[in-house]
């Protein structure tokens, strides 16, 4: 029976920065997958990394230090993560949209970072492709892109080179647990693991996880979509581009926009980014559907109704494939990062929808500094699952 410091329970995005994190801490480390390293929401996303689609606050913040992390992490990896500061930019197109936009700006700027607003000849100079008619936009020059795939495999092959074990094809089936609580291990179809810690990373399927030492986890899985064009001319020069529909679809279901029925049934937004491969990656829509990944034509039919009103351009380019994945959907909107109480011995980190790419650096050096006993970079306690307490999920869960 083998023994650890911390085991990590996912081989995800979430999981392999803990991993590398406490591993470059010196602690002994386990990672346990139940198929393969990256094989779970990180294979279903794209890579926008950034603050600019966070909520003005704790959200953002944690944003900006992944965004920091991630130009340190380029040169500090040994593998390749295809890290690119392009730049974020926000599309609005009608005056409210516009207004909203430009209050959100503000917020931001506020909390002491970069973000300009940016009227419709700027917008075009920027991005020569957009639909000539938008209203405005927002624009920050900070933000980019990563591959997710080798973002998880640097952080799984820097753990390794520090020590640490990865166990992938292996199901977590229990908590070891002893006669106070205190957590002593894992255990797995392939045996029990022991460790005084251990890490649940597992994402959409924290819940699952969460059961087996008697907590309720508020996430649920919200599914997502993607289209991917052939190679060809670039459609974005290079910068991450979403309607500010988006944002307001994920802060404010009740926000109306002029959008067909198509689109409203399915909740699309236009996100899009032209990769460093050519292809052009379309997305997407928040659904809640269960754990459904299978792609849906007329989610796609939205997306592209979407995509070509922003980028006319498209209706003559093909799409050569599409996927879906599920977001690991916090109730209150924010991830659970931290220790639990109850539980002497049990870290979450996870629930982060959308924004896994985007926070896996700075939630890997979270959780490795909680555990290490080190001082966060910030007050990270609006994070905690000690924030639940008290809370009528139930009532949190009822979501439109």
């Amino acid at each position: 029976m083998k023994s650890y410091d911390v085991i990590v329970i996912g081989g995800g995005l979430q999981g392999s920065s803990c991993a590398y994190q406490l591993s470059k801490r010196g602690h002994k480390v386990a990672i346990i997958e139940q198929n393969d390293v990256a094989s779970g929401t990180a294979s279903h996303t794209d890579g926008y990394v950034g603050f600019s689609e966070k909520a003005p606050g704790i959200d953002a913040l944690q944003g900006w230090h992944s965004v920091k992390l991630y130009h340190e992490l380029q040169h500090e990896l040994s593998y390749e993560i295809e890290f690119e500061p392009t730049g974020f930019m926000y599309v609005c197109e009608t005056e409210r949209e516009f207004a909203a936009a430009s209050d959100y700006a503000k917020k931001i700027r506020d909390q002491g970072f970069d973000m300009t607003v940016i009227d419709p000849k700027e917008m075009c100079e920027l991005e020569p492709n957009l639909a000539p008619d938008l209203v405005g936009g927002i624009l920050n020059k900070s933000d980019g892109l990563a591959n997710p795939y080798r973002v998880v495999f640097a952080f799984v092959n820097e753990a390794k080179r520090n020590g640490a074990d990865v166990y992938t094809h292996t199901t977590v089936t229990d908590i070891k647990r002893n006669a106070k609580g205190e957590v002593e291990g894992v255990v797995t179809d392939r045996g029990d693991f022991l460790a005084p810690k251990v890490v649940n990373a597992c994402g959409v399927w924290a819940p699952f996880i969460g059961k087996m030492v008697g907590l309720e986890i508020p996430i649920e899985p919200r599914k997502g979509m993607l289209l991917i064009t052939e190679k060809a001319e670039p459609v974005t020069q290079s910068i991450e581009v979403l309607e500010f529909g988006y944002w307001l679809a994920k802060f404010f279901a009740d926000f109306k926009r002029p959008v067909s029925e198509l689109v409203e049934k399915h909740n699309v937004c236009l996100n899009i980014e032209t990769t460093m491969s050519g292809n052009t990656v379309v997305g997407g829509c928040r659904l809640f559907k269960g754990y459904d990944i299978k792609s849906e034509y007329e989610i796609m039919q939205a997306i592209a109704e979407r995509a070509i009103r922003f980028y006319p351009m498209l209706k003559d380019m093909h799409c050569i494939r599409s996927f879906g994945g599920v977001r690991p959907f916090c109730l209150d909107h924010l991830p659970i990062v931290s220790g639990v109480d109850e539980v002497p011995g049990f870290y979450i980190a996870a629930g982060h929808e959308g924004d896994g790419v985007a926070l896996a650096p700075i939630t890997g050096l979270l959780i490795a500094q909680i555990i290490s006993g080190e001082e966060t970079p910030f007050d990270a306690s609006p994070l905690a699952w000690k924030r639940f307490e008290g809370v009528d999920l139930a009532t949190l869960a009822e979501h439109p």
